[in-house]
Protein backbone atom coordinates (compact mmCIF):
# COMPACT_ATOMS: atom_id res chain seq x y z
CA UNK A 1 0.00 0.00 0.00
CA UNK A 2 2.76 2.44 0.95
CA UNK A 3 4.75 1.44 -2.11
CA UNK A 4 1.72 2.17 -4.31
CA UNK A 5 1.33 5.62 -2.73
CA UNK A 6 5.06 6.15 -3.25
CA UNK A 7 4.59 5.46 -6.97
CA UNK A 8 1.96 8.23 -7.13
CA UNK A 9 4.04 10.74 -5.14
CA UNK A 10 7.68 9.51 -5.28
CA UNK A 11 9.15 12.64 -3.65
CA UNK A 12 6.94 12.46 -0.55
CA UNK A 13 8.87 11.42 2.59
CA UNK A 14 7.57 8.75 4.95
CA UNK A 15 7.17 9.80 8.58
CA UNK A 16 6.90 6.98 11.11
CA UNK A 17 7.10 6.45 14.87
CA UNK A 18 9.85 3.83 14.56
CA UNK A 19 11.87 2.46 11.66
CA UNK A 20 13.92 -0.71 11.50
CA UNK A 21 15.68 -1.02 8.10
CA UNK A 22 16.40 -4.68 8.76
CA UNK A 23 12.76 -5.72 9.09
CA UNK A 24 11.45 -3.20 6.54
CA UNK A 25 13.89 -3.40 3.61
CA UNK A 26 11.11 -2.33 1.21
CA UNK A 27 11.23 1.16 2.78
CA UNK A 28 14.75 1.88 1.53
CA UNK A 29 13.25 3.55 -1.54
CA UNK A 30 11.62 6.16 0.75
CA UNK A 31 13.08 9.10 2.56
CA UNK A 32 12.18 7.77 6.03
CA UNK A 33 11.86 10.18 8.96
CA UNK A 34 11.40 8.38 12.31
CA UNK A 35 10.34 10.05 15.55
CA UNK A 36 12.26 10.44 18.81
CA UNK A 37 10.80 7.08 19.87
CA UNK A 38 13.19 5.35 17.49
CA UNK A 39 16.00 5.92 20.00
CA UNK A 40 14.22 4.21 22.92
CA UNK A 41 15.32 0.72 24.06
CA UNK A 42 13.62 -2.09 22.10
CA UNK A 43 11.28 0.40 20.38
CA UNK A 44 12.31 -0.65 16.86
CA UNK A 45 11.02 -4.18 17.49
CA UNK A 46 8.43 -3.66 20.24
CA UNK A 47 6.94 -0.20 19.90
CA UNK A 48 3.77 -1.54 21.57
CA UNK A 49 5.70 -1.40 24.87
CA UNK A 50 5.38 2.41 24.71
CA UNK A 51 1.65 2.95 24.07
CA UNK A 52 1.57 6.22 26.03
CA UNK A 53 4.51 7.68 24.07
CA UNK A 54 3.47 6.77 20.52
CA UNK A 55 0.79 9.50 20.39
CA UNK A 56 3.41 12.06 21.42
CA UNK A 57 5.77 10.72 18.77
CA UNK A 58 3.32 11.55 15.98
CA UNK A 59 2.31 14.87 17.52
CA UNK A 60 5.99 15.88 17.56
CA UNK A 61 6.24 15.99 13.75
CA UNK A 62 5.98 19.33 11.94
CA UNK A 63 4.14 19.43 8.60
CA UNK A 64 4.07 23.18 7.96
CA UNK A 65 5.74 22.78 4.57
CA UNK A 66 3.11 20.47 3.09
CA UNK A 67 -0.17 21.09 1.26
CA UNK A 68 -1.38 17.50 1.76
CA UNK A 69 -0.50 14.92 4.41
CA UNK A 70 -1.78 11.34 4.22
CA UNK A 71 -1.78 9.32 7.43
CA UNK A 72 -1.95 5.57 6.82
CA UNK A 73 -2.85 4.08 10.15
CA UNK A 74 -4.75 1.77 12.45
CA UNK A 75 -3.64 3.69 15.52
CA UNK A 76 -1.79 6.87 16.41
CA UNK A 77 -0.68 8.40 13.09
CA UNK A 78 -4.06 10.04 12.58
CA UNK A 79 -3.19 12.22 15.61
CA UNK A 80 -0.65 14.32 13.71
CA UNK A 81 -1.14 18.07 14.03
CA UNK A 82 -1.37 20.10 10.82
CA UNK A 83 -2.05 23.72 9.94
CA UNK A 84 -5.58 24.74 8.85
CA UNK A 85 -4.29 25.24 5.29
CA UNK A 86 -2.94 21.67 5.09
CA UNK A 87 -5.28 18.87 3.98
CA UNK A 88 -4.97 15.88 6.32
CA UNK A 89 -6.41 12.75 4.76
CA UNK A 90 -6.48 9.61 6.93
CA UNK A 91 -6.40 6.25 5.16
CA UNK A 92 -7.74 4.18 8.03
CA UNK A 93 -6.87 0.48 8.26
CA UNK A 94 -9.22 0.20 11.26
CA UNK A 95 -9.98 2.26 14.38
CA UNK A 96 -7.23 1.50 16.90
CA UNK A 97 -7.77 -2.24 17.31
CA UNK A 98 -6.32 -2.70 20.79
CA UNK A 99 -8.56 0.04 22.19
CA UNK A 100 -11.83 -0.85 20.46
CA UNK A 101 -12.77 -3.91 18.38
CA UNK A 102 -9.83 -6.05 19.55
CA UNK A 103 -9.58 -4.77 23.11
CA UNK A 104 -10.31 -8.03 24.98
CA UNK A 105 -8.10 -10.14 22.71
CA UNK A 106 -5.16 -7.75 22.84
CA UNK A 107 -4.99 -7.25 26.58
CA UNK A 108 -4.93 -10.97 27.27
CA UNK A 109 -1.26 -10.83 26.32
CA UNK A 110 0.83 -11.18 29.52
CA UNK A 111 3.26 -8.32 28.78
CA UNK A 112 0.36 -5.85 28.49
CA UNK A 113 -1.51 -6.75 31.66
CA UNK A 114 0.50 -4.18 33.62
CA UNK A 115 -1.42 -1.38 31.91
CA UNK A 116 -3.94 0.02 34.37
CA UNK A 117 -7.48 1.08 33.54
CA UNK A 118 -6.59 4.80 33.90
CA UNK A 119 -3.97 4.35 31.15
CA UNK A 120 -6.54 2.66 28.89
CA UNK A 121 -9.05 5.42 29.61
CA UNK A 122 -6.43 8.05 28.73
CA UNK A 123 -5.52 6.29 25.48
CA UNK A 124 -9.17 5.95 24.43
CA UNK A 125 -9.80 9.62 25.16
CA UNK A 126 -6.73 10.62 23.16
CA UNK A 127 -7.72 8.30 20.30
CA UNK A 128 -11.19 9.83 19.98
CA UNK A 129 -9.69 13.32 20.05
CA UNK A 130 -7.10 12.35 17.44
CA UNK A 131 -9.84 10.95 15.20
CA UNK A 132 -11.28 14.47 14.86
CA UNK A 133 -8.01 15.87 13.46
CA UNK A 134 -8.11 14.49 9.90
CA UNK A 135 -10.09 16.59 7.45
CA UNK A 136 -11.41 13.44 5.82
CA UNK A 137 -11.32 9.67 6.28
CA UNK A 138 -10.91 6.94 3.69
CA UNK A 139 -11.59 3.38 4.88
CA UNK A 140 -9.99 0.22 3.44
CA UNK A 141 -13.36 -1.57 3.42
CA UNK A 142 -17.04 -1.15 4.18
CA UNK A 143 -16.38 -3.18 7.31
CA UNK A 144 -13.88 -0.56 8.52
CA UNK A 145 -16.16 2.24 7.35
CA UNK A 146 -18.80 1.04 9.84
CA UNK A 147 -16.23 0.97 12.66
CA UNK A 148 -15.08 4.52 11.89
CA UNK A 149 -18.67 5.66 12.21
CA UNK A 150 -19.28 3.64 15.39
CA UNK A 151 -16.14 4.53 17.36
CA UNK A 152 -15.25 7.96 15.97
CA UNK A 153 -18.55 9.32 14.68
CA UNK A 154 -16.91 10.17 11.34
CA UNK A 155 -18.11 9.55 7.79
CA UNK A 156 -15.70 8.04 5.26
CA UNK A 157 -15.25 6.94 1.67
CA UNK A 158 -14.00 3.44 0.77
CA UNK A 159 -10.94 2.74 -1.38
CA UNK A 160 -9.84 -0.88 -1.32
CA UNK A 161 -6.11 -1.64 -0.77
CA UNK A 162 -4.04 -2.98 -3.67
CA UNK A 163 -3.30 -6.64 -4.35
CA UNK A 164 -0.21 -7.64 -6.32
CA UNK A 165 -2.05 -9.47 -9.08
CA UNK A 166 1.11 -9.54 -11.21
CA UNK A 167 2.97 -11.58 -8.60
CA UNK A 168 0.01 -13.88 -7.92
CA UNK A 169 -1.42 -15.38 -11.11
CA UNK A 170 -3.09 -18.40 -12.63
CA UNK A 171 -0.51 -21.05 -13.65
CA UNK A 172 0.11 -21.44 -17.37
CA UNK A 173 -1.67 -24.37 -19.05
CA UNK A 174 -0.50 -26.51 -21.98
CA UNK A 175 -1.16 -25.01 -25.40
CA UNK A 176 -4.66 -25.53 -26.74
CA UNK A 177 -6.17 -26.23 -23.34
CA UNK A 178 -8.79 -23.88 -21.87
CA UNK A 179 -8.75 -22.91 -18.25
CA UNK A 180 -12.53 -23.26 -17.87
CA UNK A 181 -12.52 -25.45 -14.76
CA UNK A 182 -10.18 -25.50 -11.80
CA UNK A 183 -7.60 -28.20 -11.53
CA UNK A 184 -8.34 -30.68 -8.74
CA UNK A 185 -5.70 -30.65 -6.00
CA UNK A 186 -5.61 -32.90 -2.97
CA UNK A 187 -4.86 -30.35 -0.26
CA UNK A 188 -6.53 -27.32 1.27
CA UNK A 189 -4.49 -24.30 2.31
CA UNK A 190 -4.26 -21.80 5.18
CA UNK A 191 -1.98 -18.75 4.87
CA UNK A 192 -1.88 -16.81 8.11
CA UNK A 193 0.05 -15.55 11.07
CA UNK A 194 -0.39 -18.14 13.80
CA UNK A 195 -1.85 -15.87 16.48
CA UNK A 196 -5.06 -16.32 18.50
CA UNK A 197 -7.43 -14.01 16.61
CA UNK A 198 -6.66 -15.69 13.28
CA UNK A 199 -8.57 -18.78 14.57
CA UNK A 200 -6.39 -21.32 12.77
CA UNK A 201 -7.25 -23.75 15.59
CA UNK A 202 -10.77 -23.98 14.12
CA UNK A 203 -9.34 -25.25 10.83
CA UNK A 204 -7.00 -27.67 12.60
CA UNK A 205 -9.93 -29.01 14.64
CA UNK A 206 -11.99 -29.53 11.48
CA UNK A 207 -9.25 -31.32 9.56
CA UNK A 208 -8.38 -33.46 12.58
CA UNK A 209 -11.89 -34.87 12.26
CA UNK A 210 -11.95 -35.08 8.45
CA UNK A 211 -8.47 -36.53 8.00
CA UNK A 212 -8.08 -34.57 4.74
CA UNK A 213 -4.73 -33.02 3.67
CA UNK A 214 -4.18 -29.49 4.98
CA UNK A 215 -1.10 -27.29 4.58
CA UNK A 216 -0.55 -24.28 6.82
CA UNK A 217 1.83 -21.47 5.85
CA UNK A 218 2.91 -18.94 8.49
CA UNK A 219 4.37 -18.64 11.96
CA UNK A 220 3.50 -17.04 15.28
CA UNK A 221 2.87 -17.46 18.98
CA UNK A 222 0.23 -20.16 18.43
CA UNK A 223 2.51 -22.32 16.28
CA UNK A 224 3.63 -24.75 18.98
CA UNK A 225 0.13 -25.28 20.37
CA UNK A 226 -1.34 -25.87 16.92
CA UNK A 227 1.37 -28.39 16.01
CA UNK A 228 0.72 -30.34 19.21
CA UNK A 229 -3.03 -30.56 18.52
CA UNK A 230 -2.69 -31.34 14.79
CA UNK A 231 -2.86 -34.87 13.38
CA UNK A 232 -0.42 -36.20 10.71
CA UNK A 233 -2.66 -35.11 7.80
CA UNK A 234 -1.83 -31.49 8.66
CA UNK A 235 1.52 -30.05 7.55
CA UNK A 236 3.09 -26.83 8.87
CA UNK A 237 5.34 -25.15 6.31
CA UNK A 238 6.46 -22.07 8.27
CA UNK A 239 7.48 -18.87 6.50
CA UNK A 240 7.99 -19.18 2.74
CA UNK A 241 9.33 -16.98 -0.02
CA UNK A 242 6.82 -15.31 -2.35
CA UNK A 243 7.79 -17.76 -5.08
CA UNK A 244 7.16 -20.76 -2.83
CA UNK A 245 3.88 -19.27 -1.61
CA UNK A 246 2.74 -18.79 -5.21
CA UNK A 247 3.22 -22.49 -5.88
CA UNK A 248 1.00 -23.49 -2.97
CA UNK A 249 -1.69 -21.00 -3.96
CA UNK A 250 -1.69 -22.34 -7.52
CA UNK A 251 -1.85 -25.99 -6.50
CA UNK A 252 -4.24 -25.99 -3.55
CA UNK A 253 -7.84 -27.17 -3.76
CA UNK A 254 -9.08 -24.03 -2.02
CA UNK A 255 -7.95 -21.47 0.54
CA UNK A 256 -9.56 -21.52 3.99
CA UNK A 257 -10.00 -18.17 5.74
CA UNK A 258 -11.48 -18.67 9.25
CA UNK A 259 -11.05 -15.22 10.82
CA UNK A 260 -12.72 -11.81 10.84
CA UNK A 261 -10.42 -9.33 9.11
CA UNK A 262 -10.67 -5.61 8.45
CA UNK A 263 -10.12 -6.40 4.77
CA UNK A 264 -7.83 -9.39 4.17
CA UNK A 265 -5.39 -9.67 1.26
CA UNK A 266 -4.88 -13.44 1.43
CA UNK A 267 -8.28 -14.40 -0.09
CA UNK A 268 -7.58 -12.09 -3.02
CA UNK A 269 -4.08 -13.49 -3.55
CA UNK A 270 -5.62 -16.97 -3.76
CA UNK A 271 -8.31 -15.77 -6.18
CA UNK A 272 -5.67 -14.03 -8.30
CA UNK A 273 -4.14 -17.51 -8.67
CA UNK A 274 -7.51 -18.84 -9.81
CA UNK A 275 -8.48 -20.57 -6.57
CA UNK A 276 -11.75 -20.31 -4.62
CA UNK A 277 -12.00 -19.38 -0.95
CA UNK A 278 -13.91 -20.96 1.94
CA UNK A 279 -14.26 -18.06 4.37
CA UNK A 280 -15.96 -17.19 7.62
CA UNK A 281 -19.09 -15.18 6.87
CA UNK A 282 -17.93 -11.90 8.35
CA UNK A 283 -15.50 -9.00 8.05
CA UNK A 284 -13.73 -8.03 4.86
CA UNK A 285 -14.21 -11.42 3.20
CA UNK A 286 -17.83 -10.44 2.54
CA UNK A 287 -16.47 -7.77 0.19
CA UNK A 288 -13.78 -9.83 -1.55
CA UNK A 289 -15.38 -13.27 -2.01
CA UNK A 290 -18.44 -13.75 -4.24
CA UNK A 291 -20.73 -16.48 -2.94
CA UNK A 292 -21.03 -19.47 -5.33
CA UNK A 293 -18.78 -17.74 -7.89
CA UNK A 294 -15.35 -17.31 -6.29
CA UNK A 295 -15.95 -19.08 -2.99
CA UNK A 296 -18.35 -19.91 -0.22
CA UNK A 297 -18.93 -19.01 3.43
CA UNK A 298 -19.36 -20.87 6.70
CA UNK A 299 -20.93 -19.72 9.94
CA UNK A 300 -20.69 -19.80 12.93
CA UNK A 301 -16.96 -19.76 13.65
CA UNK A 302 -16.72 -23.42 14.70
CA UNK A 303 -15.08 -26.62 13.36
CA UNK A 304 -18.56 -28.13 12.92
CA UNK A 305 -19.74 -25.33 10.64
CA UNK A 306 -16.51 -25.49 8.62
CA UNK A 307 -16.76 -29.28 8.24
CA UNK A 308 -20.30 -28.94 6.92
CA UNK A 309 -19.22 -26.42 4.29
CA UNK A 310 -16.15 -28.47 3.32
CA UNK A 311 -18.29 -31.55 2.70
CA UNK A 312 -20.60 -29.48 0.49
CA UNK A 313 -17.73 -27.84 -1.42
CA UNK A 314 -17.41 -28.94 -5.07
CA UNK A 315 -14.30 -27.77 -6.90
CA UNK A 316 -15.98 -28.12 -10.31
CA UNK A 317 -18.50 -25.41 -9.40
CA UNK A 318 -15.79 -22.75 -9.74
CA UNK A 319 -13.85 -21.36 -12.70
CA UNK A 320 -10.31 -20.03 -12.41
CA UNK A 321 -11.20 -17.12 -14.72
CA UNK A 322 -13.98 -15.98 -12.40
CA UNK A 323 -11.68 -16.00 -9.39
CA UNK A 324 -8.99 -14.11 -11.28
CA UNK A 325 -11.46 -11.57 -12.66
CA UNK A 326 -12.71 -10.79 -9.16
CA UNK A 327 -9.17 -10.27 -7.84
CA UNK A 328 -8.39 -7.88 -10.68
CA UNK A 329 -10.93 -5.42 -9.25
CA UNK A 330 -8.38 -4.82 -6.46
CA UNK A 331 -5.27 -4.24 -8.59
CA UNK A 332 -2.59 -1.72 -7.70
CA UNK A 333 -3.38 0.34 -10.79
CA UNK A 334 -7.03 0.70 -9.79
CA UNK A 335 -5.98 1.64 -6.23
CA UNK A 336 -3.58 4.31 -7.52
CA UNK A 337 -6.19 5.74 -9.90
CA UNK A 338 -8.89 5.92 -7.20
CA UNK A 339 -6.60 7.37 -4.54
CA UNK A 340 -5.13 10.05 -6.79
CA UNK A 341 -8.61 10.98 -8.00
CA UNK A 342 -9.83 11.38 -4.40
CA UNK A 343 -6.91 13.62 -3.41
CA UNK A 344 -7.36 15.76 -6.52
CA UNK A 345 -11.07 16.12 -5.74
CA UNK A 346 -10.33 17.23 -2.16
CA UNK A 347 -7.67 19.75 -3.18
CA UNK A 348 -9.65 21.56 -5.91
Amino acid sequence: MLEALHEIWPEAPLYTAVYNPTTAPWAKKFQVIPSFLNKFPLAKKHHEAYPWLTPLAFESFAFSGYDVVISVTSAEAKGIITRPSTLHLCYCLTPTRYLWSGYEEYFRQPFLKFLSQPVITYLRRWDKTAAQRPDTFIAISKNVQKRIKKYYGRESEVIYPPVDIKKFEIPALPAGRRNSKLETSNFFLVVSRLVPYKKVDIVVGAFNQLGWPLKIIGSGSEGRRLKIMAKPNIEFLGQLTDEELLGYYQNCRALIFPQVEDFGLVPLEAQACGKPVIALKGGGALETVIEKRTGTFFYPQTPTALIKRLKEFKINNYRAEDCRENAERFSKEIFKKNFKKEVEKLTK
